[in-house]
Order: C-alpha cells, then sequence, then structure tokens
C-alpha cells in the first residue's frame, strides 16, 4: 500500500489482497469528486480493472456514490462500552501469537472467510499496523496447534477489534467468546474506554456473538463500495 496525493486530499491505494486486477482506494481525509476522479485515472493507468474502497461510513460515501460507485457490502458497525466487563476470565487456552504463528493464523482466516475478505500476509501486517498500539494473540487446542487468533489495537482511549478468525473445525466450542473477552479486557486494563468492530451483515453468527458480549449496533453501519474501470 502506499499513500497519494491528489491536491490538498490523501488516499491510501494498492491491490485488494494481492489481485493484480483489482485495487483498493481508502480516503484518509475527507474528499471531493475531482479527488476521486483523479485517483481512479490513475489505478486505471496502472492497470487495475476494478477499485474497491475500505470500509466507509455513510457521510463518507456520498462523493463515491455520486462518482459511480456501488455497494458491494453492507457491514455491521458495532461499538462496546469498556467501563464495564461482566465476563469471568477465558478458560481457553490464549497466549502472544509469534510471527512464526502468522502462517497457521493466515490458513485459518483463510478458511473462516470467503475469497473477497481472506487475509493474505501484507493485509495482515497491515492489520497490525493499523494501529499506533497493537497485539496479536491466539487460541490453541489441548496438543498447542492454533485454532484462533485476533488483531486488535488503541488509539488514544478507543480500541478495535480488527480481526476475529477461528478454524471452522472448532467452532461452536466457545473459541471465539474467549478471544473477545480476552481482547476487551486488555484493552480496558490498557486505558480504552470503548471498542469498535464491524463485521458482514451476512454474517449472522459473529453479529450475534458480538452482541451477546456487549456490543451494541452503530445505525447506519458502514459499507465497502466498488467501481469497474
Amino acid at each position: 500500500m502506499e499513500v497519494i496525493t491528489a491536491g490538498n486530499d490523501r488516499f491510501r491505494v494498492g491491490s485488494w489482497r494481492g489481485d493484480p486486477g483489482v485495487g483498493y482506494l481508502m480516503p484518509l481525509t475527507r474528499i471531493g469528486p475531482g479527488a476521486i476522479d483523479s485517483a481512479l485515472r490513475n489505478m486505471h493507468r496502472d492497470g487495475y480493472r476494478r477499485v474497491v474502497t475500505g470500509a466507509l461510513g455513510h457521510d463518507e460515501q456520498g462523493p463515491f456514490l455520486r462518482q459511480g460507485f456501488r455497494v458491494h457490502e453492507r457491514l455491521h458497525l458495532l461499538r462496546h462500552d469498556l467501563r464495564a466487563l461482566p465476563f469471568p476470565k477465558a478458560s481457553t487456552p490464549i497466549r502472544r501469537g509469534w510471527r512464526y504463528d502468522q502462517a497457521a493464523a493466515i490458513e485459518i482466516d483463510n478458511r473462516a472467510f470467503d475469497d473477497f475478505w481472506r487475509f493474505d500476509r501484507a493485509s495482515f501486517k497491515e492489520a497490525l499496523q493499523a494501529t499506533p498500539v497493537s497485539r496479536f494473540r491466539v487460541s490453541t487446542t489441548l496438543n498447542r496447534q492454533v485454532s484462533g487468533y485476533t488483531i486488535s489495537g488503541r488509539a488514544g482511549r478507543s480500541g478495535y477489534l480488527q480481526r476475529l478468525a477461528v478454524d471452522p473445525s472448532h467452532q461452536g466450542h466457545g473459541i471465539g467468546s474467549a478471544l473477545v473477552i480476552e481482547t476487551l479486557d486488555w484493552l480496558l486494563r490498557r486505558g480504552a474506554v470503548s471498542a469498535l468492530v464491524n463485521t458482514q451483515e451476512s454474517n449472522e453468527g459473529a453479529f450475534e456473538l458480538y452482541k451477546r458480549l456487549g456490543f451494541e449496533p452503530i445505525v447506519p453501519g458502514l459499507a465497502v463500495l466498488e467501481i469497474d474501470l
């Protein structure tokens, strides 16, 4: 990924999940149609056939929709007030994730998500670098195999659950709940007062998990937009 500038407007651009034909475009400032058009021309010149945005809030979507973008997928956005966590410590074994755990985590991620949302090494690294303070944790089975993972982060007093994935063969055993609870506990101890997470509207299991653990939906949510070049 790189940052490009169009006048006073800035975007993060690159390929989406390593696909040379699909570009990624995310505004870093409030932007106008002229800046979007300039960015798209540059991306078309670089060989991208389609462009997708990051997850945009309702107020951010307008200039893109007027430029011809359409909704690719809508996401739930949820917030947790961390001032009260009525959860016991998780019994699932959870430890720090090391560099050598990343390959196993990415394999789990690829089994847990559909093609569009799967992480590769570049997107995994980007998630780790998305906040000033971040952490990578893994859950393990009794024979010490990685069964799930989280990437979370903190910026000031705001916390973020950037990624949660559980191996489909281990789902339904409380691993996802344990990973979320452990993350929320860490954020609270590090001074965060709230935590945000998003998930696809089609992922009903994750949506119900987050609500059960005290997250509340923020309406309207987010959307990923796309345009063909």
